[in-house]
């Protein structure tokens, strides 16, 4: 089946008349014809009556009609994207986020690198730190910002962005609300709601519970930061969350005494792998970024001077 008997019969089919149709497509009215009938013998069946004054669908044509609709506007669709993609009116651009990392920190990175790259197009996904290196090396994911890493993965860049602090948030009508910092006493007695693969949550229970049992209580859990921050605001218990995650306007961040959790945040991309100009832009603009104006964390100053002073090369 070719696509121009299939544009063919449906000019047929739109204007009911052969010469029109053939004006239509720029062709000879037998030129046309011959297209018709060989995606009739394809297909098995006539697919149009042909009378001098009238022309009909037949049951065939009107039931395949629909059906070569679709695949001829998919095809064109492709063409085009191709088209604009080859022309750099599209430019993807798949930035894959830890459980744990807000999309809040992408935000500024998008929008400063949109003014030089129109036609950008961003997809965010959130997956576990060992299937974004996963869908890295697959050409699913460009790039990814995750928490700390146990171990570098091979073939994978990775570079660190900045450092930040785990603070507790709370209800304002909570009973710790209303201290300058919660100590690790107090956090040992408090209800902590969870999230789900929580990057830190190992790091906080060898903190907290290292020379004590865990409390008896239940803690409540979920794999969505504003879950939990919605059970806080109701005031089932405390959310241990990274610093630079947006929060509701009802809660409270409070540091925990001696600020004892920390987590990097890294961004990673595949070694040796030719960026695209979207992928390039975003990770010199993340690597680039005074992070510590927007995180409320101290950024590694001797790594950033050392960026400017490299060219900040990927």
């Amino acid at each position: 089946m070719e696509l121009h008997q299939v544009r063919y019969f449906l000019a047929v089919a739109s204007t009911r008349n052969f010469t029109r149709a053939a004006e239509m497509c720029n062709v000879t009215q037998p030129a046309l014809t011959k297209g018709v009938q060989r995606l009739e013998q394809e297909l098995g069946g006539e697919l149009i009556y042909r009378e001098r004054q009238l022309t009909h669908l037949t049951d065939l044509g009107k039931a395949v009609l629909p059906m070569l609709e679709r695949a001829l506007a998919s095809t064109e669709a492709v063409r085009r994207r191709a088209r604009e993609f080859q022309q750099k009116e599209v430019a993807p651009l798949t930035i894959g986020l830890a459980p744990s990392i807000s999309a809040s920190l992408v935000l500024e990175p998008i929008a400063e690198i949109r003014k030089f790259v129109p036609g950008l197009h961003v997809e965010l996904r959130e997956e576990q730190p060992s299937r974004l290196v996963e869908l890295l090396l697959e050409g699913e994911v460009n790039v990814a910002l995750v928490g700390d890493l146990d171990e570098r993965p091979e073939r994978i860049d990775d570079w660190a962005l900045f450092e930040e602090r785990y603070v507790a948030v709370l209800a304002s009508s909570h009973e710790l609300a209303d201290l300058p910092a919660i100590g690790i006493e107090a956090l040992r007695e408090a209800i902590i709601l969870e999230r789900t693969y929580c990057d830190v949550a190992p790091k906080f229970r060898r903190l907290c519970f290292a020379d004590a049992p865990p409390p008896p209580h239940p803690n409540h859990r979920s794999c969505h930061d504003l879950h939990l921050q919605h059970l806080a605001e109701a005031g089932f218990g405390i959310v241990l969350a990274p610093e630079h995650m947006p929060r509701l306007p009802s809660l409270k961040a409070l540091p925990i005494e001696g600020d004892p959790v920390w987590r990097e945040v890294r961004l990673l991309a595949v070694q040796g792998r030719r960026y695209s100009p979207a992928l390039d832009a975003f990770v010199k603009v993340a690597r680039l970024r005074d992070w510590s104006l927007h995180t409320g964390s101290p950024l590694q100053t001797e790594r950033h001077s050392h960026l400017e002073a490299t060219g900040m090369s990927a």
